[in-house]
């Protein structure tokens, strides 16, 4: 009996994947055709899927299968985005970069915080714990919306590199006030800055070393022996550069991250791989970096609670509206102010203040929360797919139309 209930267990989990894989190209190409970002037709579909509408899909946020798909989708997209990025680029903006992704997620926390304690009436430290929860922005959404939508590059460097470093900062930020909510830990700032620098950089020095092993795996030029199955090393490297980091206790995604930025430009340290290799591993990451897309972002709107989102809905609306119309706009200025040597234009800082959605890693660190019934859980979570829906569906779709009205689209 229990290797025919597996049996079907298995066939049951076969079906929903296919099902995703052949929903998820449909509505892809769908998605190109309207000229709009494929995350947000993702997560509408999954809405539509998910237990509460057709019950098509159903996998539990607290699952194993839907837990090793977030975590390994979403590490996927970052290897991607840093793959993308240029570090001659990089160098321009990294300050703004680091500043964002410290003191920006400090002051989108307190003014969040700020909000729902007015707003929802709930205890400040509760609040503090929703405003840590969904200050950090998600890579996972930007980084394949602005591969779909070309933006000038500094600009979308500068973002897309925010929302990988700031991941940690939001985790640190998140448990540091849960352990004061639940009366186990005091604050501790200089403990809090230790743990964030050891986090980045021990993650940092993950991701480069892996980074630097598979360039000269797959594209040196005498101990290249990996270069046939350089798309394999890429799924290896990011596997092992999350697991690594996340062992030593440090960031895992920005080890992968690190990983992405490192083998994308391996031409920089004096590796090149030939034109038909170089063409086929992107061919491949390409491709698999959509099929993490479609899984996580249809699973992610097949398990929005549509009861527990109604209980918080008119206050969590305000909360998000403040956040995205003045907690991001304060947060970039102000970290703007303080690297003046980046020379940022206005309407560059106006369009990064639209670049902010709220989406994987906020919504995985919600689920966390609930499953450890945390103090206040319930309405940190309901704020947060909220917050998830809002910034993906309104932001996320408007990216090209305000990056046109600024003037931030590259030309041809």
């Amino acid at each position: 009996m229990e290797s025919s209930a597996s049996i079907e267990i298995a066939k049951q989990a076969l079906l929903t994947f296919g099902l995703i894989l052949a929903v998820g190209s449909f509505v892809g190409i769908l998605a190109k055709k309207l000229k709009t970002p494929d995350v947000a037709i993702f997560l509408l579909v999954g809405m539509l899927l998910g237990p509460e509408m057709l019950g098509l899909i159903d996998i539990k946020a607290d699952s194993a299968a839907n837990q090793l798909i977030l975590i390994f989708g979403s590490c996927y997209i970052l290897f991607d985005g840093g793959a993308s990025l240029k570090l001659k680029v990089l160098k321009e903006v990294w300050l703004t970069v680091v500043i964002l992704a410290t003191l920006g997620v400090l002051i989108s926390m307190l003014v969040t915080g700020v909000v729902a304690y007015w707003i929802l009436g709930i205890p400040f430290i509760i609040a503090l714990l929703l405003g840590a929860t969904i200050a950090s922005t998600d890579p996972a959404t930007l980084v394949p919306v602005f591969q779909q939508v070309k933006i000038r590059e500094r600009v979308a460097q500068a973002v897309m590199s925010e929302s990988a470093f700031n991941d940690a900062m939001g985790a640190i930020a998140t448990f540091t006030i849960l352990g004061i909510a639940a009366g186990h830990a005091e604050f501790s700032l200089f403990g809090s800055i230790g743990e964030l620098l050891w986090q980045s950089c021990l993650g940092i020095s993950v991701g480069g070393v892996l980074g630097y092993l598979a360039a000269v795996l797959i594209a040196h030029e005498r101990f290249s022996f990996l270069l046939e199955y350089a798309p394999l090393v890429t799924l290896m490297a990011v596997i092992g550069a999350y697991m690594g980091a996340d062992g030593a206790h440090a960031s895992g995604f920005m080890a992968v991250f690190t990983f992405g930025i490192i083998l994308g430009n391996k031409d920089m340290f004096g590796f090149a791989m030939r034109e038909r290799e170089a063409e086929r591993m992107e061919d491949y990451i390409l491709t698999t970096a959509l099929i993490m897309r479609m899984f996580i972002f249809i699973l992610l709107g097949s398990q929005v609670n549509f009861t527990l989102m109604n209980e918080y809905l008119v206050g969590g609306v305000i909360i998000v509206l403040v956040l995205m119309f003045i907690g991001r706009p304060l947060t970039v200025f102000a970290c703007a102010a303080l690297d003046p040597k980046a020379k940022w234009t206005r309407n560059e800082l106006l369009f990064m203040c639209w670049t902010r959605e709220t989406g994987v890693i906020p919504g995985a660190l919600a689920g966390m929360l609930v499953g450890m019934k945390a103090p206040g859980a319930d309405v940190v979570a309901s704020v947060t797919f909220i917050a998830i829906l809002m910034t993906i569906l309104i932001q996320a779709t408007t990216t090209k139309w305000v990056a046109g009205k600024l003037g931030m689209l590259e030309e041809g």
